[in-house]
């Protein structure tokens, strides 16, 4: 019985997302007055009107991150979401 708190598979898929979902390039101010950075994945993340340009970055690499731990998380295990997502 393998008795280390994550398995390979989901150490691999985290790391997976850190690497797919890291900002590349330099902050751009547009002429709307938002400020944008592009992501590895080819996301464009920027502030909106009642979120920071941080927020918006630390929720996207939260949604990346859990996407690929529920996607080779182990059958069975009880989840809050209902996977796959509809």
């Amino acid at each position: 019985m393998d008795l280390s708190p994550v398995s390979a598979e989901m150490r691999h898929a985290k790391l997976r997302a850190a690497t797919e979902h890291t900002t590349v390039g330099q902050v751009v101010a547009t002429d709307d007055g938002r400020v944008t950075i592009d992501c590895a994945c080819g996301m464009v993340l920027s502030n909106g009107p009642t979120w920071s340009l941080d927020e918006h970055i630390r929720l996207h690499r939260a949604e990346a991150r859990f996407l690929a731990l529920a996607a080779v998380a182990p059958a069975g295990i009880p989840r809050l979401v209902d996977w796959p997502l509809r």
